[in-house]
């Protein structure tokens, strides 16, 4: 009755509101119920949300996004891309696989075979090697494939292609090696994302052919132009593709998408059964495995105006924190779990942490944020492989430095290949990396800002986010003159985005007489290294570097307060 009765209200037009908030498409909690608790899915209760302080210490994870849109190695979004004719992916996709009408993404998922994947090896890497303090993987990604023995998504990692539980094998290596967990979940945006797979060739010899997206799982009965059966018989392609509705607004415009990610602009309403859909498998998911952190790659959280889906799930995130027992005592204060969203206003920081892709603030933010950044491309790139393109280990600790400086912290993707491993650029990038984080993690790990977060010319510009971020570039390239700040209880920490080549580093903000820091400074400690020559004049404290740079990185300062 329970579930008849919410069907109605979405598809009869009729609308149910929460807290003043008005949802089209509300969500059933027929299946998966949410847990209840201190938390409610409305903003005047998530607002009590307080971050836990082992995030707040943690300050950098690595990310394995991953899954079988790493086969054909061409980067990105290649499950919608192979749908647009004439795109890059597309043509390879063609070359090498087939054309979209007779092999679709569909066909890819039985090649993602995992074969050389072995979690614990690789995470107890990025916490022993790398550095890392937390560890997040792949749920499902905008392919809408969930990389675990789903009970709501048929077209998922243990039936189809490794025949793995993904998640069941990241989870248990992040406990084993003492990390804390987290699952990033992208599905929701299947509903437009998948849109070109309806589409057709306009010219060549299949022009007017219906790429494999119009399939059902009617179709799968059908036997092969040979005879044969074909291997996906029993299941529905509409559960992958999610298709069965009106196209949106635009929707040959391959650029659309963007100014529809909030579901305004055109783009087609989901259905009750589609959002509940997703909702159950997330929920799912986190019953399973527990992870103190999820994430969203969406416009405040899934389907956020249109239903309270993602609402209830924060919610649900949050009250599952708070039944958590950490070494048998429950935890202090408030829950210990971490919920992202992207584009938030400043009252819905407080209720969720702002992730920024790609970028940052150019300020201290007052609530606890997160940086996502990869070093190359999101899913796995021959191409960025073969031309070097990938971050280097300098560029990923500039971009660490500033964002912990800020009140921030940074997840970093290391992009797998198909069989589950990196390759050799990016494990000789992690190792150079982590090797100067074994010296200097005293200034990132367990920090926070300082009164100020840095000095320069890129601290003192007027740099704007783009979107959901994506301005990165312009603190990837800071010099020796930009310095970055952050304290402990007992320490200030100085960091130059660069080695000087004068083997000076330059600091105005201690200055002699200076007001954000008017005690005196007896010693100068460079990390590494040891005690270094310093003088504090009216201007700036110019500190004296050793004639060999210590790394291929920067330098980090200890003054002791």
């Amino acid at each position: 009755m329970k579930k008849l009765f919410f069907t109605l209200l979405a598809f009869g037009g009729l609308m149910v509101s929460s807290n003043a908030q008005t949802y089209k498409v509300p969500v059933s909690e027929a299946d998966e119920p949410m847990a209840t608790g201190k938390y409610e899915p409305t903003w005047e209760s998530l607002r009590q949300y307080q971050v836990p302080e082992w995030f707040r210490d943690a300050k950098f994870g690595i990310w394995a996004h991953w899954g079988p849109q790493c086969v054909e190695g061409s980067g990105d979004w290649m499950a919608r891309e192979l749908y647009m004719e004439g795109n890059g992916k597309y043509n390879y996709h063609r070359e090498h696989y087939g054309h979209p009408s007779e092999v679709g993404f569909k066909d890819i998922l039985p090649l993602f075979k995992a074969e050389n994947w072995n979690p614990e090896e690789l995470v107890k890497f990025y916490k022993e090697v790398v550095g890392a303090q937390y560890f997040f993987a792949l749920g499902n990604h905008h392919d809408n494939f969930d990389l675990w023995d789903s009970k709501y998504q048929e077209w998922n990692s243990q039936a189809i292609g490794p025949h793995k539980d993904i998640l069941d094998g990241w989870s248990k290596a992040a406990k084993k090696a003492g990390l804390p967990f987290g699952i990033s979940f992208h599905a929701d945006h299947a509903w437009t994302w998948y849109e070109p797979s309806r589409r057709f060739d306009l010219k060549g010899d299949k022009i007017g052919v219906k790429y494999d997206g119009w399939l059902t799982k009617e179709d799968g009965y059908k036997l092969n132009a040979d005879g044969t059966e074909k291997w996906w018989k029993g299941l529905d392609p509409q559960n992958l593709y999610a298709q069965n509705h009106d196209f949106s607004k635009n929707t040959w415009d391959n650029g659309s998408i963007h100014s529809q990610w909030g579901w305004e602009g055109g783009a087609c309403t989901p259905t009750q059964e589609y959002v509940t859909n997703f909702y159950n498998r997330t929920l799912d998911a986190i019953n399973r495995y527990n992870p103190d952190m999820i994430y969203f790659d969406v416009t405040v959280l899934p389907f956020y105006p249109v239903s309270d889906a993602g609402m209830k799930i924060a919610a649900h995130m949050y009250n599952k924190g708070l039944k958590t027992k950490d070494n048998g005592q429950r935890t202090k204060g408030d829950t210990k779990n971490v919920v992202f969203g992207k584009i938030l206003t400043d009252e819905q920081k407080e209720a969720l942490v702002w992730d920024v892709e790609r970028g940052a603030p150019n300020k201290i933010m007052d609530q606890p944020w997160q940086c996502c950044n990869c070093i190359g491309d999101w899913h796995y790139n021959n191409g960025t492989y073969q031309n070097g393109w990938y971050k280097s280990a300098a560029t990923v600790a500039k971009l660490l430095v500033d964002i912990v400086s800020k009140n921030g912290n940074m997840l970093l993707s290391v992009p797998l290949r198909a069989d589950g491993t990196p390759d050799e650029k990016e494990y000789a990038i992690l190792r150079e990396f982590g090797a100067w984080m074994k010296i200097n993690s005293e200034s990132i790990v367990k920090t926070r800002p300082w009164v100020k977060f840095g000095e320069g010319p890129i601290a003192d510009a007027d740099i704007k986010i783009n979107a959901q971020g994506f301005n990165d570039g312009n603190y990837s390239k800071a010099g020796s003159n930009e310095i970055r700040f952050t304290q402990t209880a007992k320490n200030i920490y100085v960091t130059a985005l660069a080695w000087p080549k004068d083997h000076k580093v330059t600091v105005k903000s201690l200055a002699e007489g200076s007001e954000l820091y008017n005690k005196k400074i007896s010693s100068v400690e460079l990390l590494g290294y040891g005690k270094v020559k310093f003088e504090r004049t009216k201007d700036a404290l110019i500190v004296t570097l050793p004639e060999k740079d210590l790394n291929n990185i920067m330098p980090v300062l200890k003054i002791k307060k």
